[in-house]
């Protein structure tokens, strides 16, 4: 069927797209219903950690779903009992729960938080329910998630929000004591804020707020939702700080394309019981299969040293890059990174950049004085040096 016979106006209107639709994908590589193709350095938001239609994934699939797609939750099924026992042996984790998105991850971690705030009160008997997450955070578009989120704007667009979740600044770690109350259950934060504009939370505050949490009784939460499987450089991006978290959540990259996430708790905290936790799709063989190979594609011997490796290269052409045009340097970690501009000019270079002829160029700027890259962890050094090559183009032509 031709793209002409479709009408996108079917769909409901939940953000702005571009007129064009993409047919197929392959590596670092889009390519549109008119044959052009485009460098893509979105990856879906990271989620394509091996790029698009990676050999592992399609025979993962293909596999997988001439055996058994989902026999229910209610019943064990191999590939989830492989993924599981792959994220706990390489984590300080114990025990997994799978789902289908990082919010849905994220939920699941309010939830088991607070049933573990309920199952060990206050010393006067009160329950405590609070977690504190930090300004500019994002953790999903669920109620709860939004309201547990830092994002402008999002405490009245659903308004009333779930109460609970004070928040304090990333990287002030008295801004985090100040907030502890009695009600206070845990501390939740992205190690790297993403939609935050690629802010790394500092070692010496990942260690700090270990300390804090441990000496205050509280649970720390940490949302890999963007940062995990590999995109930091290493497996979890809370290995960078040399800490052990209480609870993780993992989403894209984990499914490199396909819906799946994980909610992963220490033995201890793991109190969910029968009717507290579910969902018709969690764990199913299909997507945690896809799970398996993906992370024994980044367990291989010399993988992670490859992302550093390219992670390096990548920084070193932002800063080259932001030297040359002006620019206020680059931030993040691993490939998980932004160059920050220095003035409000992100979107007129996101649509500059994806409307180059004959080959476009997909960057993202979540906001308007950055842009965020989150390549492929098997990208090329030469697919750097095309988009650098072509960025340049970009800012030449805008005058930049």
């Amino acid at each position: 069927m031709q793209y002409q016979e479709f009408d996108a106006n079917k769909l409901m209107y939940v953000t702005n797209r571009p007129e064009l639709v993409f047919t197929e994908g392959q590596g670092m590589w889009l390519t549109d219903y008119k044959g052009k193709r485009y460098l893509d350095y979105l990856q879906g938001w990271a989620v394509n950690a091996l790029g698009h239609s990676p050999k592992c994934i399609s025979e993962a699939l293909a596999a997988q779903g001439g055996k058994l797609l989902n026999p229910s939750p209610a019943f064990y099924n191999a590939p989830s009992i492989e993924l599981a026992n792959l994220l706990t042996s390489n984590s300080v984790f114990d025990r997994v729960f799978f789902a289908n998105s990082g919010a849905e991850a994220n939920e699941g971690a309010i939830k088991l938080a607070r049933k573990w705030g309920k199952k060990n009160p206050a010393s006067n008997g009160d329950a405590r329910f609070e977690i504190i997450t930090f300004k500019h955070s994002f953790h999903g578009r669920t109620l709860a998630t939004m309201s547990a989120s830092g994002k402008d704007g999002w405490d009245t667009m659903f308004a009333p929000q779930v109460p609970g979740f004070p928040k304090a600044t990333l990287n002030d770690l008295a801004s985090v004591e100040a907030l502890i109350t009695k009600h206070t259950v845990a501390v939740m934060l992205e190690p790297v804020q993403g939609e935050g504009g690629v802010i790394p939370a500092t070692r010496e505050f990942m260690q700090g707020l270990r300390r804090l949490t441990k000496q205050a009784g509280l649970l720390l939460i940490v949302d890999e939702v963007q940062s995990g499987m590999g995109r930091t450089g290493e497996l979890f991006a809370y290995q960078l700080s040399d800490v052990e978290p209480d609870i993780m959540t993992l989403g894209k990259g984990i499914g490199g394309g396909v819906p799946l996430a994980a909610l992963l708790a220490r033995e201890e905290i793991a109190c969910f019981e029968p009717g507290d936790q579910g969902g018709t799709y969690n764990g199913n063989p299909l997507m945690t299969a896809v799970g398996v190979a993906v992370i024994k594609e980044l367990l291989k011997p010399g993988f992670m040293q490859g992302v550093r490796d390219r992670a390096a290269y990548l920084r070193a052409g932002s800063l080259k890059l932001s030297e040359k045009h002006g620019f206020e340097g680059e931030r993040g970690e691993g490939l998980l990174r932004a160059l920050q501009l220095g003035r409000d000019i992100g979107p007129q270079i996101v649509e500059a950049a994806r409307n180059m002829e004959p080959v476009g160029l997909l960057l993202n700027s979540p906001r308007p004085n950055l842009l965020r890259f989150m390549p492929a962890l098997n990208v090329s050094n030469d697919e750097i040096d095309q988009m650098f090559a072509m960025l340049s183009d970009v800012l030449v032509k805008l005058g930049h």
